[in-house]
Order: C-alpha cells, then sequence, then structure tokens
C-alpha cells in the first residue's frame, strides 16, 4: 500500500509541476534523484497534538500510517479528477470562487495570489500550455530534477522529532519548522556543461491560534557547482517568473509577457534587415565578472548586428582593456564616460557594421559631462544610446530632468531627423503608463513615475512624432525591464518597464518585433531587442 501510495503521489505531482517552465540542457546521467525514503513515505505521518495549559507538556501523537496515505492517495485521486473536469469545461474556472482557484493552483504548485482575474489567468494559462500531451516518460524525468524535501515539526520539549505534516489549530500551540531542499539543475555555461546543486534550509517560528497567527522565518543557501561531460542532452523546465501577471491594479484584458509565445516568427532569409540590442548593464565590470556570464554567448545566441549599453560605470583608463576583449567579432565601439564623477553612468555602442558617423553628448556642456548620450549614423537611420538621467532621491534632479534634459533630447532628435529616420534606445528612466509599473498608486512620487515625468515623456517624445514600439506591438501586455534588487522583484514579477525603443514615425511600420529578453541576469535590467527591416 505504501510503494502503491508513494508512486502515485509522484505521478500526479509531476503532472502538475510545469506551470511557466523554460527548456534547459541537462544532462541525463546528472538529473538529480528525488530523494524519498522511509522518512517521506512511511516516517511523514499526520499527527494530533494534545496540549494542556502547561506547554512545557506538550506531546505530539502520530496516527497510523496506512491511514495516512490511503488519506493522502483519495485527496490525489479527487484533485487529479477535478483538474481533469476543469480541462474539459474550461468555463468552470469563470464560476469558481477565489478560494477555489487559490486551492487548486496551491495544490499543483502554482503561485496563488492576487485578484480573481489574476487567478483566472494564471489557471488558464496552467492548463493550457502544461496540461496538453505530457508522457508519464516526461513528468517521470521533471520529477526527477524537482527538489526532495524533508520537514520536520518539534514540540518545544519532545525530543523525538516526527515528520508531521500537519497539526489542527483549534488551539492555541506553538511549532518550529525546519524544512531543507536541495536543487540540482545542469546548465550550459561557456560552452559548457554545469552541474548546479543548491542546499536551501528554512526556519520558521510558528504561533498559531483561530484568531491570530505569527510567523518568523529564517533562510539560508549553499550552493555548490561542478562541471560534467555534455553527453546525452535532455530538456527540463525552468520557472519563468516573468510570465505571472504582477500588476496591483490590473485590467482584465492585460496579459503578461511571454516572448516564446508573442514573438513573431523569424523574417525570410532573403528580407534585409537590422537587429539591434539595448541593456543598461549596472556597471560592465562587475558584470564581466559574474561567474557562467559571457558576452560572446550572449552575441551568439541573439545575433544582434549592435549592442547599445547603459550604466557602463566605466572611467576612460578601463575602455581600452575592455573593448579588445568583449566580444569577438564586434570590431566597432564607441564609449563615453562620466568626466563630472568618475565611475558614474557611461554609455556604448557595439557594432559589427561600421558607422557612417559617431557622435557623444548633445551639444550642450550642461548636459554632456556625465557620459549619458552616444550616437551612431548608419546608412538608413541614426542609432541613439541613451541613459536619462534619474530624477534622484527625494526628487532632486526633477526639475533638470523635465525642464532642461528632455527638452534638449527631444529638440536633438528633431535636428537629426531632418536627414534621417531616428532611434532612440536606453535606459530612459520613465514608465510611461500604469501598465508600465507593477504599483503605480505606490510610486505616484517616486522617480521615474511621477505625473511630471510622464507628462514630459509624452510631451517631448511620443508627441513629436516617435512611437514606442513595444507598446504599439503589445498595447495589453504587462512587460517589464527593470526589478529592484531591494526586495526580490524580480523573483516575484514586480518591475518597471524602463527601457524603451522610439523610432520616427516614418519606419514604425517598418519594425518587424520589439521585444524583452526577461531571462538574462546580471543585472537590475534586462536587455530588450528590435528587429528593424531596412
Amino acid at each position: 500500500m505504501n510503494h502503491q501510495a508513494l508512486q502515485l503521489l509522484l505521478n500526479n505531482f509531476a503532472n502538475l509541476s510545469s506551470f511557466a517552465v523554460r527548456p534547459r540542457q541537462l544532462k541525463i546521467e546528472s538529473l538529480v534523484s528525488l530523494r524519498v525514503g522511509t522518512t517521506m513515505a512511511a516516517k511523514r505521518s499526520l499527527s494530533n497534538s494534545s496540549i494542556t495549559d502547561d506547554n512545557k507538556d506538550k506531546k505530539i501523537k502520530g496516527l497510523n500510517d496506512s491511514e495516512n496515505l490511503v488519506a493522502k492517495e483519495k485527496s490525489l485521486e479527487i484533485q487529479s479528477v477535478e483538474i481533469q473536469r476543469i480541462k474539459e469545461d474550461p468555463s468552470k474556472i469563470e464560476a469558481m470562487t477565489v478560494q477555489q482557484l487559490r486551492t487548486i493552483l496551491r495544490n499543483v504548485g502554482v503561485p496563488s495570489k492576487g485578484q480573481k482575474s489574476v487567478l483566472i489567468s494564471t489557471l488558464k494559462g496552467f492548463l493550457g500550455k502544461h496540461l496538453d500531451g505530457k508522457s508519464s516518460e516526461e513528468t517521470e524525468e521533471h520529477t526527477n530534477a524537482a527538489c526532495s524535501e524533508n520537514i520536520i515539526l518539534e514540540a518545544d520539549s519532545v525530543s523525538d522529532k516526527s515528520a508531521v505534516q500537519e497539526i489542527p489549530s483549534q488551539k492555541q500551540s506553538k511549532r518550529r519548522v525546519k524544512q531543507s531542499l536541495a536543487k540540482s539543475e545542469t546548465l550550459k555555461v561557456d560552452g559548457r556543461i554545469v552541474k548546479r546543486k543548491e542546499n536551501i534550509s528554512i526556519e520558521t517560528d510558528e504561533a498559531s491560534d483561530v484568531q491570530a497567527s505569527r510567523t518568523r522565518r529564517k533562510v539560508s543557501s549553499e550552493m555548490s557547482t561542478e562541471y560534467v561531460k555534455p553527453d546525452n542532452l535532455v530538456t527540463v523546465p525552468h520557472a519563468e517568473h516573468w510570465t505571472i501577471l504582477a500588476h496591483k491594479k490590473p485590467q482584465k484584458d492585460w496579459i503578461p509577457y511571454n516572448p516564446r509565445t508573442m514573438r513573431p516568427p523569424p523574417l525570410a532569409e532573403d528580407t534585409k534587415f537590422v537587429k539591434l540590442m539595448s541593456w543598461n548593464v549596472n556597471g560592465l565590470r562587475a558584470l564581466l565578472k559574474l561567474e557562467g556570464f559571457s558576452a560572446t554567448e550572449l552575441a551568439q545566441r541573439e545575433n544582434f548586428d549592435v549592442l547599445c549599453l547603459q550604466e557602463t560605470k566605466l572611467q576612460e583608463k578601463d575602455v581600452e582593456s575592455i573593448k579588445q576583449s568583449l566580444i569577438d567579432g564586434y570590431g566597432n565601439s564607441f564609449w563615453t564616460c562620466s568626466n563630472a564623477k568618475l565611475g558614474y553612468s557611461g554609455t556604448a555602442i557595439i557594432s559589427r557594421v561600421k558607422p557612417l558617423s559617431v557622435s557623444y553628448g548633445l551639444g550642450i556642456p550642461d548636459h554632456d559631462s556625465e557620459g549619458r548620450i552616444v550616437t551612431a549614423e548608419f546608412d538608413s537611420f541614426y542609432l541613439i544610446c541613451a541613459y536619462v538621467p534619474n530624477s534622484g532621491d527625494g526628487l532632486r534632479r526633477l526639475s533638470y530632468r523635465v525642464t532642461e534634459w528632455d527638452l534638449s533630447l527631444s529638440n536633438y532628435m528633431k535636428e537629426l531627423e531632418k536627414s534621417k529616420p531616428v532611434i532612440l534606445t536606453g535606459d530612459l528612466n520613465c514608465a510611461h503608463q500604469e501598465i508600465d509599473i507593477f504599483n503605480p498608486a505606490g510610486n505616484k512620487r517616486s522617480a521615474g513615475f511621477t505625473e511630471e515625468e510622464r507628462q514630459s515623456f509624452g510631451t517631448n517624445l511620443l508627441s513629436k512624432g516617435f512611437v514606442d514600439t513595444f507598446r504599439k506591438q503589445h498595447p495589453n501586455v504587462v512587460g517589464y525591464t527593470y526589478w529592484g534588487y531591494r526586495h526580490g522583484g524580480r523573483k516575484t514579477n514586480k518591475g518597471w518597464r524602463l527601457d524603451y525603443f522610439l523610432v520616427s514615425e516614418s519606419i514604425a511600420e517598418k519594425v518587424h518585433d520589439s521585444y524583452i529578453v526577461p531571462d538574462v541576469m546580471g543585472s537590475d535590467h534586462c536587455p530588450i531587442g528590435l528587429v528593424l527591416k531596412i
């Protein structure tokens, strides 16, 4: 009985745990085996807590193992039947309550936070993407790659530690939860296959009551890396947090950005086009030192023609050594650094095509001491790489930003446009609309989302005939390019869209694709791209 129930548990978990995944390369022999022993089968039991007024006399009594497994088996059967019914008749989702939606999403291992519309969208996405055509062999592989888990609950004065999954809370009780997870994945880094193991331990103190609860958590992690042979590669899932609709006040027609499903097919081989990319790297030297990051690998993967960088934070003395070793095959690079404050700001254009001409700054000394603008002229357009000034803490530079800088940038672009179309890209430090920021109401006076900055963005750029290419292509899509480090926003997709490709209206219809590359790490921003027919 124990073996059959355990097998059913594993099969159901495998079938329901593949929400929002991206293929990665993994060696078959290196797949981590699911560590399920007697602690996960016979020893994990449901116990009742007998609690007296004296907390020191607390004891945990275990129920019969076989009864516990039978209960789990029935629960899994009910869960599987319910999922199948919803899959056969998706209209039932709309009629479900918030609690029912959250229960099902939690049962299948999917985040269950947000309003009803968010929960409905999440469940529909899960059913549509990950419950079709899965073979038992595939799901077994996914299960073997999942993390193994041991949970031990300790009563305050009980020395015998049993693997307890649940404690009734009709009366006040205390418990300590120690949770350890071991995760292992194999991925390709710099042409090598890397096996990464991560151990995470979580300690939780909980004081539970019918009316109130208090939780304190302590999380620690350890990671180790080893190289293995690149034979017998298979794909395994990896969480795609950007596919979760994360917004405080989402409209009912909004959907999250997913580049795997929303990008158009490639252009025909005989179609002439240029592929541009832009990335705020938040310190280029630090990025290049990151283990696992390779500028060459990024270039091979994306095959861009031109790469624009912002916030390089380089000094003039650093440029020559970095430009010589950055990316093979891109022999044309143009850098500008901040002179007003060393190791601050800085922009660059790196190109495999030699530009006709290159200029730096806006031509106004008051704006050109921080290395914020590089302009390259190509045959059919001007390309401006810009790092727009942040209004700063306390909005101390807000007035300068909206009354001087934005106006000067707009005039500069319109002057260039007299001879050929203009493309502006980079970190423009403005989330223009509420759809472009996770928490619009809470950031009304935050740099990058003030009413003044948003109005200036519209007045000086959009109203002057420059088109926001991503928003034109995806009018109802929530796609972020920046996630703050402070609160771990990237893991929950609580971000801002601050990075843009704006183009002259005359070439807006030639844009084949304006996209975000949210899976590239190493900065608090991610790269963006533009495919333009020429």
